[in-house]
């Protein structure tokens, strides 16, 4: 089942452009948008969530699909200490003040679910890494149980760390259904957890298998650089 369609999207942001960018999001996809520094990565996923406008082209989604983002970085004022129990709850969208019965034990259910039920009251900007990440994925499973978007959820986190959001990554995919699209710069986790590389430079240099991704030239050529592969 095709969730979102990419038609030849053209976005101009800054001093960063994507062009032609087509592509195809499946049902129990798992795929890692990888490329170097500047390539437009950060830009297709703001615009796949509608949070930049296109130049051109067309994204279509299916009707009624929600997502859940993930950004790069959650900045929480100093001056509003949110506890990790308030941010998962902005994942509710709702213009109520307060929250159903039904909305309070999802938030429960996936603080559960994520291990950070024990850390509801505290302060986010005290938690580790880790942590901080497990609360931002709880608050984007809130807002949907569909589809995840995260952009380098892994900058900044220890190997440890990094090891357990990998694993809690495919087990949302794998054993849960979840849809994941991830911008990543670990190339050796992406090929490794994807179903599906998209490599971007302004424009796609290659979607599909990980396994072609390795053996194809643009592959081979991104990968004999990359520190991490």
């Amino acid at each position: 089942m095709i969730l979102l369609t990419c038609d030849n999207v053209s976005v101009a942001y800054d001093d960063v452009a994507i062009q032609d960018v087509s592509f195809s999001v499946e049902k129990g996809d798992f795929i890692c948008i990888v490329g170097e520094n500047g390539s437009g990565k950060t830009t297709l996923i703001k615009t796949l969530l509608g949070l930049l406008p296109t130049k051109s082209g067309k994204i279509t989604m299916q009707e009624g699909l929600r997502t859940g983002y993930v950004p790069q970085k959650l900045s929480v004022k100093r001056n509003f200490p949110a506890s990790a129990e308030e941010i998962v709850r902005m994942g509710v969208r709702s213009a109520r003040p307060f929250l159903s019965r039904r909305e309070r034990a999802l938030v429960r259910q996936n603080m559960e679910r994520l291990g950070i039920i024990d850390l509801r009251k505290k302060s986010f900007q005290s938690l580790s890494g880790g942590q901080q990440q497990r609360v931002l994925i709880a608050r984007a499973l809130t807002a949907s149980d569909t589809v995840l978007f995260l952009d380098e959820p892994g900058t900044g986190l220890d190997p440890v760390a990094l090891a357990d959001l990998q694993a809690l990554l495919m087990d949302l995919n794998r054993n849960k259904g979840m849809t994941i699209l991830m911008v990543s710069h670990d190339m050796h986790a992406a090929v490794h957890t994807a179903t599906k590389i998209l490599h971007i430079n302004k424009t796609v240099q290659f979607f599909g298998p990980p396994q072609d991704f390795i053996c194809s030239e643009c592959g081979k050529r991104f990968l004999g650089g990359s520190k991490s592969a």
